[in-house]
């Protein structure tokens, strides 16, 4: 009982016990800190404690470490990962290829995949351990570089693949096509293909549309188009697509805006569903979701 244990120690006063258990209970956790934001490695330090004293096995780590973190991911239940999103989705993308859960305490700006904050951490910390959690799926995307036959790179992403302009303001055209039919060539800064996470992040930013985390569908959406297609598209489940760069001077892919690669005339770039999925350990309900959009959507009072 060694949940109990921790959760009495953690939350002296707190008499509701815990739910009826629906998932598995964890016992090997990763827990990463973020080595630009100091705060995060205090608190990192006192949930490493706390999992010592439930006899769970942990270490602990730095997120940008990644040759450490992928040595190790394989044997544990989760990774609790402190910082913003950009920890988040660095932390997804090498937990993905082992089904590893994520579990995302927020001490960063937005925070929308994280589950857990500095002040709440004590109380749902227990009920994770106990299984009284549920599993979110979320789908990934791959993206494959290719100069004439050669792959150059291939890249899993949580939110987005950009393929766009360089350091020049001048636009690239980009030859698009869906399923190996040719939609459009968009004249443009560039193109964001987003997954429905991704639908928060730089792709709300020029005007596409907020997707559920749950859907399965990636979203096209032109930035600065100059007369092109500027309408956002949602595909079908399981397309594919292919972004052939036309441009006189250099051009750029990036992944989950963390991952960069110059483009060439000529650069294709293939896109689709990823085999992985990153898979979130929850406690909050499944409408967590759209409190959470309305949460950093709406404008604040002056005096909050």
């Amino acid at each position: 009982m060694a949940e109990r244990t921790l959760e009495s120690a953690l939350n002296p006063h707190l008499s509701t016990p815990i739910l009826e258990q629906k998932s598995a209970p964890l016992r090997r956790l990763g827990v990463l800190y973020h080595p630009k934001l100091a705060a995060t490695r205090p608190v990192a330090e006192e949930i490493v404690a706390a999992l010592q004293q439930a006899d769970c096995y942990t270490w602990m780590g730095s997120t940008w470490d990644e040759t450490a973190v992928r040595s190790r991911v394989a044997g544990l239940d989760a990774l609790i990962v402190l910082g913003g999103d950009g920890s988040v989705l660095r932390a997804a993308r090498m937990a993905a290829p082992h089904g590893t859960l994520v579990i995302g305490l927020n001490m960063g700006r937005l925070g929308f995949l994280s589950e857990m904050r500095p002040e709440n951490w004590r109380e749902r910390l227990p009920r994770l351990l106990a299984g009284d959690y549920w599993v979110e799926e979320r789908m990934m995307l791959r993206s494959e570089v290719y100069r004439s036959h050669d792959r150059l790179a291939q890249q899993e992403a949580l939110n987005d693949v950009v393929v766009s302009r360089g350091s020049l303001a001048r636009v690239v055209r980009l030859h698009t096509h869906i399923d190996g039919d040719h939609l459009t060539t968009y004249v443009a800064d560039g193109l964001i293909v987003a997954t429905a996470t991704g639908s928060t992040a730089y792709a709300l930013a020029v005007g596409g549309p907020i997707l559920p985390p749950q859907l399965k569908n990636m979203v096209l959406i032109p930035i600065a188009p100059h007369l092109s297609l500027d309408r956002a598209i949602v595909l079908a489940l399981g397309a594919s697509v292919e972004i052939v760069v036309e441009t006189d001077h250099r051009a750029m892919i990036t992944v989950d805006g963390q991952y960069e690669l110059k483009l060439r005339d000529g650069d294709r770039v293939h896109v689709e569903a990823s085999p992985y999925v990153s898979r979130f350990a929850r406690v909050q309900p499944p409408s967590y979701f759209y409190r959470t959009l309305m949460e950093r959507l709406e404008p604040r009072s002056s005096h909050e």
